[in-house]
C-alpha cells in the first residue's frame, strides 16, 4: 500500500494528522503516545467530523487549557498551523520556551515505536534548521516558542505515530499549493510563503505551486512533514485508489482540505 498526499489546498500539521485519522490510522496508538509524554496538564485534543464544502472531513484540534476561544502563538513569527495570527481579539498565550534537546526529550518519553519517534525528531529538526537559518542563529540556540509550542509537538508526534501505523511502502506528494499576500503578527507583516517555508522548500527541493489565493496555505510543519518524506518520485500515471482520507484545515480560504489517498499502482 502506498500513500498519495494531494496538497492542492495546502498542508499543515493538523490537516495531516486529521487526514491519516480519516484513513483509519489507529486512534488508540495515538492516545497512548500522547498520554505518555508527560504533558497531560498542558493540552487536550479533540477528534471530530466537520463538513467543508459539503465534504465530511476529520478535524484534529489541540486545545490548550487556558484558551477561551481559539489560540494564537503570537510570539511565533512563522508558525501558524492553527489560525492566522492577526491579534484582533485573540487570546495570546506564551508557552515555555523549549530548545531542540527539550523537544527530543519529550519525544523520547512517548510510548511509540522507534520508527515513529525518529520521524518526529526528523520533522522537528527540519523546522529547527529552517528557523535557525531565518534568524541567523545556530540550531542549538533556537528556542521553540514557535514550533515547540505544545500544539506543534502534539501535531508532529501524532502524525509520526499514525503514519507508522499505516506503514506505507511509498509516499508520493503533489506540488504544495501555496497562497500569497501577508500574515500579520505581533512582529509585523510576513510575506507568504513565510520565511521558514521558503527555507524548507529550498533546502529539500519541494515543488511549490504559487496561486492567487489569499493567505498561508502551507505551514512550516506541513512543509517539514513533506520534506521528511519527500523522495521526488512522481505518482505513477495510473493508480487504483483504495481509500481517501479528508483532513480539515482551520483557515477560511476556499477549500481547506488535505486529501491523502491509499493507492496501489497498476
Amino acid at each position: 500500500m502506498d500513500l498519495y498526499f494531494e496538497c492542492n489546498n495546502g498542508i499543515s500539521g493538523n490537516m495531516s494528522v486529521a487526514a491519516l485519522l480519516d484513513l483509519g490510522a489507529d486512534k488508540e496508538k495515538l492516545e497512548k503516545a500522547l498520554h505518555s509524554m508527560g504533558l497531560n496538564e498542558e493540552f487536550q485534543y479533540k477528534i471530530s467530523k466537520k463538513s467543508i464544502n459539503a465534504i465530511m472531513a476529520t478535524d484534529f484540534d489541540v486545545i490548550l487549557p487556558e484558551e477561551t476561544h481559539h489560540h494564537c502563538n503570537c510570539h511565533n513569527h512563522h508558525h501558524h498551523d492553527k489560525e492566522q495570527c492577526n491579534n484582533k481579539g485573540h487570546h495570546c498565550h506564551h508557552h515555555t520556551h523549549r530548545n531542540l534537546d527539550d523537544v527530543n526529550a519529550i519525544i523520547d518519553k512517548a510510548d511509540a515505536s522507534e520508527n515513529a519517534k525518529n520521524l518526529a525528531r526528523k520533522i522537528f529538526e527540519i523546522v529547527a534548521q529552517a528557523e535557525a537559518k531565518v534568524h541567523g542563529k545556530d540550531i542549538k540556540d533556537i528556542h521553540f516558542h514557535e514550533v515547540g509550542a505544545i500544539d506543534s509537538i502534539v501535531d508532529i508526534v501524532s502524525f509520526a505515530v499514525l503514519l507508522d501505523d499505516l506503514n506505507p511502502e511509498k509516499i508520493y506528494f503533489s506540488a504544495l499549493t501555496e497562497g500569497q499576500g501577508t500574515i500579520t503578527c505581533q512582529h509585523g507583516e510576513l510575506s507568504v510563503p513565510v520565511p521558514a517555508v521558503c527555507e524548507i522548500a529550498s533546502e529539500y527541493k519541494l515543488p511549490l505551486r504559487l496561486t492567487e489565493n489569499n493567505g498561508e496555505m502551507v505551514t512550516p510543519t506541513g512543509a517539514a512533514i513533506t520534506a521528511a518524506l519527500y523522495s521526488g518520485e512522481k505518482l505513477p500515471p495510473e493508480v487504483i485508489i483504495e481509500k481517501v482520507g479528508y483532513g480539515a484545515g482551520k483557515r477560511d480560504y476556499k477549500n481547506p482540505i488535505l486529501r491523502v489517498m491509499k493507492i496501489k499502482g497498476e
